[in-house]
């Protein structure tokens, strides 16, 4: 897959992250861009969750598109 394939999925994701995470501001949004584990450091920032649960949260969404 090239990159820019990749990055056009990865704004997809990101897309229904905001629907999933309706808290997340295109701030927010804009700052997960860097991935997955930036996309985990938001959710567990924005939501006060745990390390462990915003991965386990980011995991299982980011498994749908694969």
């Amino acid at each position: 897959m090239n990159n820019d394939i990749a990055q056009g999925k990865w704004h997809q994701i990101l897309g229904k992250a905001k629907q999933v995470w309706g808290d997340l501001t295109e701030d927010d949004l804009k700052h997960a861009e860097g991935g997955a584990e930036h996309l985990r450091g938001v959710i567990q920032e924005k939501y006060g969750k745990t390390k462990q649960e915003a991965q386990k949260q980011v995991d299982d969404f980011v498994k749908r598109f694969h």
